[in-house]
Parts: structure tokens; sequence; C-alpha cells
């Protein structure tokens, strides 16, 4: 006769903090696989507006956008990003939602720079178009990974 008493209970870290590691670690891998896509993205797009003609010329001392330039600004703000999208994770009761509409938020007040900037009318359809490419990238990444739950 056997005299075993399994309880079925195992001794280990909790549930859910394992989850919200992996939830938040899911979350940092994808933001740091959409980052660099947004960059490649909003690089790429520059370089056919330039190849069609676009100067990215900036009235206040001529000087004009480097690809590089424009790819470095799109990967700073896109870390934002991830940023805000591990806070609202850690701290929001509706991470995507919240998430959702702050970046579309911030996404059009970044708008407003390449409007009143003075550049040509092509440069300034061009950067528009750039921010709306890099939004498009980063935002629905984001957002879909705030609504997965592994738990």
């Amino acid at each position: 006769m056997s005299n075993t008493n399994d309880t079925g209970v195992v001794a280990g870290p909790a549930s859910g903090q394992t989850s919200h590691t992996h939830r938040l670690r899911g979350l940092a891998g994808t933001g740091l696989i959409a980052t660099p896509a947004a960059m490649v993205t909003t690089t790429l797009a520059a370089a056919l507006a330039r190849a069609v003609g676009v100067d990215f010329e900036v009235p206040d001392g001529g000087e004009t956008i480097p690809l590089a330039g424009i790819a470095v600004v799109t990967g700073f703000f896109a870390v934002v990003g991830i940023i805000v999208a591990v806070a609202l994770r850690r701290w929001s009761a509706r991470p995507a939602d919240r998430f959702m509409w702050t970046a579309v938020s911030l996404t059009a007040i970044s708008l407003v720079p390449p409007l009143i900037s003075g550049a040509d009318t092509a440069t300034t359809t061009a950067l528009l178009g750039l921010h709306l490419v890099a939004a498009t990238v980063m935002i629905p990444a984001l957002t879909r990974c705030l609504r997965t739950r592994t738990d």
C-alpha cells in the first residue's frame, strides 16, 4: 500500500508574474521588430520621393533632410511609442485602447511641424506621408500586441 499524498500543488513563480513578464517581453519583441520595419519603410518611401523630385529642403537654413536623418528620427519616435505601450500595459486597465488613441493623437500632432515649416508643397506632402507611413507600421503592431492575452 502506498502512502503518497499528491495534492497537485507545485511551488514556483506566481503564474500572474510569469504571464506579465511574458507579455512585456512579447510587446518589446514586437516593438523591436516593428521599429526597423518602420525605419526601412519610411527611408525607402523618402528615397522614392527624392527620386521623383522631392528635395526635402527645409527653409530654415536651406538644409536638406538626409535619408539617414529620416531613419534615425523614425527609430527614435518608434522607441518612444514602445515605451508608451509598455507603460500603458503596466498601468492601464485597457492598454490597447489607450495606446491606440494616444498614438493616433500624437501622430496628428506630429503632422503640424511639416505644415508650418515653410517647405515647398512637395516636401510638405512627402513629410506628411512619411509620418503616416511610420504610424501605419507601428500603431497596429503595438496595438495588436497589447490586445493579445497570454493568461
